[in-house]
């Protein structure tokens, strides 16, 4: 009776083994259908509830299937084939507005935000001296000259203007004497470098980057401010006190505007004094008129 039991138990233990083996190869197939659909969406967003129905499963199955299966889930593998288009379409000599359409980002902005977590960069510590941050920087030529900008994984940190390159990474290096890591890498700034040439050249009438910059309340605000001001117009630094309530601090207001780290992005060159002279800019007169100009000529 015994090894009547135990014989008949066999031939069903087997069975189990193909079984499982099916119901692993299903999966398999519908993981690899939802990997081709988002391959074929061209830059299209696709959700986890459409994936869900075209591989007839429900959302959180597929969820779980589809991150034993490849890694990660569907989000992250849809946002890496994404940016693998993106930089497939720079190497192939698109531009950076027709890259970034062209691979399903929104704007430029969108794109940096999304790329920032590739430049192999920790977001800066706020300490003095940039310490622990990591930073990739891009050198190119602008309608004002040589143009450096430098960013952390969080965003733009620093910008600058100037005659020769080697003369703005030794400002760089002087702003972030303490950095871990300070990284030429054109490629890999290219977005926020193209929102500011396209802003300069009058493409665009703002700069829309994410920024990573240290700063007191009383900083922000002030820098806030200044965003607010349209383009092709000025504030006078008494204005700018008596707009934030603070009708006497004409005189830090103006130590903010000079202490602004990402001049053009916080567009600091609006700000004028009360007699409208044009002094206090960190690049000179010229380059504040020049930039004033261009913003009231595109305006007219």
């Amino acid at each position: 009776m015994s090894t009547d039991t135990t014989t008949a138990a066999a031939p069903a233990a087997d069975e189990t083994k193909p079984a499982s083996a099916d119901l692993m190869a299903r999966q398999l197939a519908a993981v690899r259908r939802a990997c081709a659909l988002i391959d074929a969406s061209e830059g299209e967003t696709v959700t986890l509830a459409q994936l869900a129905e075209h591989v007839d499963l429900s959302p959180w199955h597929l969820q779980r299937l589809f991150t034993r299966a490849m890694g990660v889930s569907p989000r992250d593998y849809a946002e890496a084939r994404r940016a693998r288009r993106f930089r497939e379409a720079l190497r192939n000599g698109e531009s950076v507005a027709e890259a970034t359409y062209g691979a399903g980002y929104g704007s430029s902005s969108r794109v940096y935000e999304r790329t920032g977590e590739k430049l192999g960069m920790t977001p800066a510590s706020y300490a003095k001296g940039g310490k622990g941050a990591r930073i990739a920087y891009a050198i190119v030529e602008s309608p004002l000259g040589r143009l450096l900008v430098a960013a952390t994984a969080r965003g733009v940190c620093f910008v600058s203007l100037g005659d020769s390159d080697a003369a703005l990474e030794a400002v760089l290096a002087e702003e972030f004497p303490l950095a871990e890591e300070l990284r030429r890498d054109e490629a890999l700034i290219a977005p926020a470098v193209e929102a500011l040439l396209d802003h300069l050249a009058g493409r665009t009438p703002h700069v829309e980057l994410p920024l990573d910059v240290r700063a007191t309340a009383f900083q922000r605000r002030v820098w806030q401010e200044l965003m607010a001001i349209p383009p092709g117009e000025t504030r006078s630094y008494s204005e700018i006190a008596a707009a934030l309530g603070l009708p006497k601090a004409q005189r830090a207001v103006g130590r903010a505007c000079a202490t602004n780290p990402v001049a053009i992005v916080i567009p600091c060159h609006r700000a004028l004094r009360v007699d409208g002279a044009l002094a206090g800019y960190r690049w000179g007169v010229e380059v504040k008129r020049k930039l004033l100009r261009r913003e009231a000529a595109r305006r007219a």
